[in-house]
Parts: C-alpha cells; structure tokens; sequence
C-alpha cells in the first residue's frame, strides 16, 4: 500500500477518536490491505497521539479467547500500544458518553514487568522472570470502524481496538498462581454475565505473553521494564452504556470495578 494511503487512513483513524466519529472500514475501501499495512497505518495514528502529548505506557494482546473471537469474526491474535490517557483508576467513572463511540468491556490479567523483554525467542519461564506481579484488569475496548464491523486489518489499523483500561488494586506474584486455570466472574449492574478462565487466552496468560513478546521482537520492538502488557480477554465482551457498572474478580488474583457515565 502506497505510503500517501498508509498516512490517510492513520489519521483518519486519529480524526475519529478525538471526535468519536466512525470511519468506514479499511478493508472495504482497500481490499488489498495487509496485516502488515495495517501495522503501518496503527503506527501513523500512535504517532498522532504522540505528537498530541501522550506517552506510551504498555502494550496490549487482542482476540485472544474464542469468544470474542466468534463475536469479531476474527480468528488471529493482535497487539496494539496503551498510551497515557487510557488509564483511569479504580472506582473512577469513566465518561464513556464523552469520550467513547461503541464501547464493550473485557475482563482480562495485567502483567507488571521489572525486566525488559526482547523476542524472537523467549519461552514462558522468561516471561515469568520478567514479571513483577500480575492484576485483575478491566479492558474498555471501543471501535473506531462502523459498528465493529471490522476484519483483522481494521482492528489492527485502529490500534487493537483500544479504549480505556482499569487495572486492579491488588498486584500477585505470578508464580503464586495457575494462571492457565485461574477462573474470572464478569457481572454487570449485579448480574453475572460471563464466566472463563485463564486459559481462554490461547491456552494461557503467560502463552500469549509469550507470543506477544516474540511477535513485537521480529519488528524489533522491545516489551520494557515497568510496562503493562494486557494479556487477553478471558471471556466474551460486555457492551456498555452510561449508568452501567461492572464488577471482574479473578480467582487468586483479586477484583476490580468501574462504573460508566
């Protein structure tokens, strides 16, 4: 794809997160793009964002479960960046009304580093020693494509479908804990919604770690020391509207809430 169209649909991408306008899909409009276009493009909107001010803070594993996999019609994991304004805190209402399009909320294990971690290569037990401690993690994700009607380079396009992520009070060492069997609540407004487990996210947490960090490592991008990497959701995604509040607890890890305005 020509260097002009990768820079269009990036800040496109851009135009439309900041004014919570949808844009048609890529695919649509280029069949021809690839995997690897759309890369290109989720860096010209990451750039946009940059120049704006933010920082980069993390990184983050999308369609990792079968569940939300069956939802997207999208069977291929992807990675995406968390960048500063993404983050709000525990029990913080999240203005999704202001600041959203089509949200959905996942719940998902945050993986804290104290190492830095440079794939191709890595096994499991590295990521294990690369990790300070693990979380109960909400993931807000929202699409910038009309009615999340996205193929794997639209997701990828608009950086993994990136919203807001809240993360846990309680941080777990992650040798303390089975995070393949782990088993996670999601309830919404009181009611249980969904039920999974750690291995929903290709068959473990610390799997698709692994696949992230050897993934971004083949285009020679470093995981850093003090990061959060969003492992994956672990079960199917929760639409959300103002006045919604939602509750995840994940068995020997802990819990966390957020509420929507």
């Amino acid at each position: 794809m020509e260097e002009k169209l990768i820079k269009q649909y990036g800040d496109e991408l851009y135009e439309a997160l900041i004014t919570r306008n949808v844009i048609e899909p890529i695919t649509d409009r280029s069949p021809e793009v690839t995997i690897e276009d759309a890369y290109r493009i989720q860096n010209q909107m990451i750039q946009r964002r940059l120049d704006a001010g933010e920082s980069i803070i993390g990184k983050k594993i999308g369609v990792t479960s079968k569940a939300v996999m069956n939802m997207l019609n999208v069977y291929q994991p992807d990675f995406g960046y968390l960048l500063t304004d993404m983050v709000c805190s525990e029990g913080e209402d999240i203005p999704i009304s202001e600041k959203m399009i089509q949200p959905k909320a996942e719940g998902e294990i945050a993986f804290l580093l104290k190492h830095d971690l440079q794939g191709p290569g890595l096994t499991n037990a590295d990521i294990l020693r690369a990790t300070e401690a693990v979380m109960p993690c909400f993931e807000i994700v929202d699409s910038r494509v009309r009615d999340w009607k996205i193929k794997i380079q639209d997701t990828v396009a608009d950086n993994a479908s990136c919203g807001y992520l809240v993360l846990g009070g309680t941080a777990v060492n992650p040798r303390k804990v089975d995070l393949s069997v782990c088993g996670l609540t999601l309830e919404k407004n009181g009611e249980l919604m969904h039920t999974g487990a750690g291995a929903a996210a290709l068959g473990s947490p610390v799997n698709a770690m692994t696949w992230l960090a050897n993934t971004m490592g083949e285009l020679g991008v470093t995981l850093k020391a003090g990061e959060v990497i969003l492992s994956g959701a672990l079960c199917a995604m929760v639409p959300a509207v103002a006045g919604d509040s939602m509750r995840v607890s994940i068995g020997g890890i802990g819990s966390t809430s957020v509420r929507f305005v």
